[in-house]
């Protein structure tokens, strides 16, 4: 199972990569291999503004529906129109081409609410 260090988790299995007040945010490894092939993405559109923990969009899959929840305030900047397209991307590289939206954070202190990659770890064992 493939656990980056350099990102933040949540339990409900969303991963957030920090660069500056930009958040980079997708869906874990263990969550695309647990839902397995994803067929839709729905994802909002730039300029939406979420709290922390709000949900923000849905991937479904062959087996189910999920909901998606922000592990940052923020609003949205960019969202990966590749993976509306193409959601099966988030299937082949959850970390990279399977980015699912970024955000410009509006609270930099709730990056400390959430998961190191070894808490992670810990909850997915």
């Amino acid at each position: 199972m493939n656990i980056p260090q350099d990102l933040k988790y949540t339990k409900e299995h969303e991963w957030a990569k920090i660069e500056g007040k930009v958040a980079t945010i997708g869906i874990t490894d263990h969550a695309q291999s647990e839902l397995g092939d994803i067929v839709f993405a729905e994802l909002p559109d730039v300029g939406k503004e979420f709290k922390q923990m709000q949900e923000f969009g849905v991937v479904e899959s062959v087996k189910t529906v999920s909901n998606l929840y922000s592990p940052l305030s923020g609003k949205v900047i960019s969202k990966n129109d590749d993976v509306v397209k193409t959601p099966e991307k988030v299937n082949q590289d959850p970390y990279g081409s399977g980015w699912l939206i970024k955000i410009e954070m509006q609270n930099e202190g709730e990056i400390e609410k959430l998961l190191t990659a070894d808490k992670y770890k810990g909850i997915i064992a």
